[in-house]
């Protein structure tokens, strides 16, 4: 773990919310990323101990983390589920559940990749464009 003050969206990569950290910035400057009332912008320092909630990157739904170090690189996954102390309500997890077998039923039909009107309508369910 390191220093005192770290960027949210370094932080949301390197204990992986995100699978990159352009996504985890898009999230912050679309408003998505709070921390109790305030709204985080990609360079927000963290300082440990925050509440943080956060979008996820597909569907819907939104999830809660307690940031408990602070890390600027990415490690590996042990260490990672270290930095931050998960602790969403059951019910999102649940409809997380429920969306994501939902989406696995529509795209066993589906072959190919997806037109710009599809991938505009992906977009659009993943929340980042309106």
């Amino acid at each position: 773990m390191s220093s005192e003050a770290v960027r949210v969206d370094k932080w949301l990569w390197a204990v992986r919310l995100f699978k990159t950290r352009s996504q985890a910035a898009k999230a912050c400057e679309a408003n998505r990323v709070k921390s109790g009332e305030k709204i985080l912008k990609p360079a927000s320092e963290l300082k440990g101990g925050e509440l943080l909630e956060i979008p996820y990157p597909e569907g819907p739904g939104t999830r809660t983390v307690r940031v408990l170090g602070l890390i600027e690189k990415r490690v590996g996954a042990p260490e990672a589920r270290l930095a931050c102390e998960e602790i969403t309500p059951p019910e999102v997890v649940e409809q997380r559940k429920i969306w994501s077998e939902s989406r696995m039923h529509r795209l066993v039909g589906e072959q190919g990749r997806p037109t710009k009107k599809n991938r505009r309508e992906i977009e659009k369910n993943r929340g980042f464009f309106e």
